[in-house]
């Protein structure tokens, strides 16, 4: 009985991680995006009391949306069970760590922007926007397409979904930082995976009570 009341709620566990990620990860993105709008194109190195305090704020919301992707990414994984295809759950995994490992290497970067002056070196900055917008997205695209792949395969996913997790896979993947704005395609993808596994969960509830 036990394990069976841990097993059903996994699906609450994975679809608040989720939630709590996506809302975490995209309130970061928009604090740094508004605080240095110019990413590795401006020609002012500096940054005034207000951006650095984005910034700050953004530094620290990020090591916990990392921890929240990290319990989600796991809470998935453990939905798919003894389903799972060792390859693709190995490129799940890979991607996943990946993306935590480049975004924590992007936030130690951007922390670089509190501390420079009028005659500071754009390095901290430029190479933060390099590690975010090209390699983190680029693994967030993978993951994506990986998920999206593993719910195809499995039936976990309704289609447009895994229609939609194609198309934010390839945005991210193509476009990478061509595009401003578009890192915020990972935490909305992972915010509407998140509420469909809260509404399955939701639907599951009474479907169970009734079988009782």
């Amino acid at each position: 009985m036990q394990q069976k009341q841990e097993r059903l709620a996994t699906p609450w566990a994975a679809g608040m991680a989720g939630v709590v990620f996506a809302i975490l990860m995209a309130t970061a993105i928009v604090l740094v995006r508004i605080a240095l709008p110019d990413g590795v194109d401006g020609d002012d190195v500096t940054a005034d009391a207000a951006q650095r305090s984005a910034v700050r704020t953004a530094l620290e919301l990020l090591p916990f949306a990392g921890i929240a992707f990290l319990w989600f990414m796991g809470a998935v994984r453990e939905q798919v069970g003894e389903g799972e295809d060792r390859f693709f759950a190995t490129v799940f995994l890979g991607s996943g760590l990946v993306f935590v490992a480049t975004l924590f290497g992007a936030a130690s970067a951007a922390g670089t922007v509190l501390d420079e002056t009028q005659q500071g070196s754009p390095f901290g900055r430029d190479f933060a926007y390099m590690l975010l917008t090209t390699y983190a997205m680029r693994m967030a695209a993978v993951f994506i397409i990986t998920t999206s792949t593993i719910g195809r395969r499995l039936g976990a996913l309704p289609r447009p979904l895994v229609v939609l997790g194609y198309l934010a896979g390839l945005t991210l993947l193509v476009v990478g930082a061509d595009v401003p704005w578009s890192e915020l395609v990972f935490p909305a993808w992972a915010l509407v995976i998140s509420l469909n596994i809260l509404w399955g969960r939701r639907a599951a509830g009474p479907r169970a009570a009734d079988r009782t």
